[in-house]
């Protein structure tokens, strides 16, 4: 497994050994001692799978209490992922990352807690899988528009379809400090 750092810490992105043959392939997705090697030590508590098709945006999710960390990952097809430094205090704060993910890189990236986390589907479907550190709660989750110009995230799409939840997300500006995770 190849672990690349990224420019905001804890935003951590695998590449799995894949071992494949002309009968296909098989990687591991995860292994609790090898991703504690790499810096998380966190106990993942709930698994996710999300099916869109293209064009649809996700995000900008998080909780606030009771954060999530993310391990996300596509099955099939292809999105472009994005995590957001959100807390409160942060050196990073308001600063994102994004990468392709696909079914060929088979690449993972860790979403620490206290960021926000989106995607849009660039291929014409996608199977987005994710592991959490936390419950999820619908009482604590909190969204950010995904095209806040002060984040100037360089989406690889302009019309993205999004929920009638996301639609009414707000700018991460006019958030008050105790609706954001803090920095510690």
């Amino acid at each position: 497994m190849n672990v690349i750092k990224t420019e905001l810490p804890g935003v951590i992105i695998f590449e799995p050994t894949v071992f494949g043959d002309d009968r296909g392939y098989f990687l591991e997705t995860y292994n609790a001692d090898r991703y504690k090697e790499a810096g998380i030590s966190e106990n993942f508590i709930q698994d996710n799978l999300s099916f869109s098709r293209k064009g649809i945006l996700r995000g900008l999710h998080y909780q606030t209490p009771m954060e999530q960390g993310k391990l996300v990952q596509v099955i099939k097809g292809e999105v472009y992922d994005v995590a957001v430094d959100v807390r409160a205090g942060s050196p990073t704060f308001g600063h994102w990352y994004g990468s392709v993910l696909s079914e060929s890189n088979k690449r993972q990236i860790y979403v620490p807690a206290g960021f926000a986390h989106g995607f849009v589907v660039t291929s014409d479907t996608a199977l987005f899988s994710y592991k959490c550190t936390e419950l999820y709660n619908p009482t604590n989750e909190r969204r950010i528009a995904w095209n806040d110009t002060d984040l100037a995230i360089n989406w690889p799409i302009t019309d993205p379809l999004v929920s009638e939840k996301d639609q009414q997300a707000v700018l991460l500006k006019d958030l008050q400090k105790q609706e954001l995770p803090s920095y510690e």
